[in-house]
C-alpha cells in the first residue's frame, strides 16, 4: 500500500465531511471545498477518521491513492488552520500595496504591475521601515493567505515571476521568505 494513502486522516472539530458520488465535500462554518476523486479509490468515514482504499495494485491506482489522500488532507488543513505564503521585495525603490481587488507592484519597470487578487484569497502588503530592512534591504513584505493551498501557491508564484531575484549583483527582486538566492560573481570578478 501507499505510505501516504494508507495513513488515515483525523477530522478536527468544526469540520464536516460529506462523501457522495465520487465527490468529497469538506465544510467549515465559513467555507467549503470539494474534490472529485477518481474511480477505483474508496473513501470511508469511521467516526472522526477518513480511511482511503484502492481497487487494485496497478501503478495508476497507487499514485491516485496517495494523491487523493494528500488533496483531501490539504482541504481539511486549509479549512481548519489555513495556509500562508510570504514573499519579500528587495531592491531600492521597490514597493507593493493592495488597492481594492488589485495588488500594485513597483519593481523597477517604467510602469506599475497590477495583479487581480482571486476572490478566495486574502493579500496583505506592508512597506518595511528603513531601520528594519536588515542586511538584505527588504523594502516590502507580501502575505498571501487562504483555504486552498494550490491557489495560494499559484498566486504567490505569479507574484514572484514579475521580478525573480537576480543571481548577479545584489539579489534584488521578489523572493519567498527564507528562500536562499546564491549570488554569482560577475564577468570581471570571474576573470580577475
Amino acid at each position: 500500500m501507499s505510505r501516504i494513502g494508507k495513513t488515515p486522516i483525523t477530522i478536527p472539530e468544526g469540520i464536516s465531511v460529506e462523501i457522495k458520488n465520487n465527490i468529497i465535500t469538506v465544510s467549515s462554518k465559513t467555507d467549503h471545498l470539494s474534490y472529485e476523486y477518481k474511480d477505483g479509490i474508496k473513501i470511508k468515514q469511521e467516526e472522526d477518521k477518513l480511511i482511503f482504499e484502492r481497487r487494485d495494485d496497478s501503478k495508476k491506482q497507487k499514485s491516485f491513492h496517495g494523491l487523493t489522500r494528500s488533496l483531501v488532507n490539504n482541504m481539511i488543513i486549509g479549512l481548519s488552520v489555513g495556509y500562508v505564503k510570504e514573499l519579500q521585495i528587495i531592491g531600492t525603490g521597490y514597493s507593493a500595496e493592495v488597492s481594492g481587488p488589485w495588488l500594485k507592484l513597483n519593481v523597477g519597470f517604467s510602469h506599475e504591475i497590477l495583479m487581480q487578487i482571486p476572490e478566495n484569497l486574502k493579500v496583505e502588503a506592508e512597506l518595511v521601515p528603513r531601520r528594519e530592512q536588515g542586511p538584505l534591504g527588504v523594502q516590502a513584505n507580501i502575505k498571501v493567505s487562504g483555504n486552498h493551498k494550490e491557489d495560494i501557491g499559484k498566486f504567490a508564484a505569479e507574484i514572484r515571476k514579475c521580478r525573480p531575484p537576480l543571481n548577479y549583483a545584489t539579489g534584488k527582486g521578489i523572493r519567498y521568505k527564507g528562500e536562499y538566492v546564491r549570488i554569482k560573481p560577475g564577468k570581471t570578478a570571474a576573470t580577475a
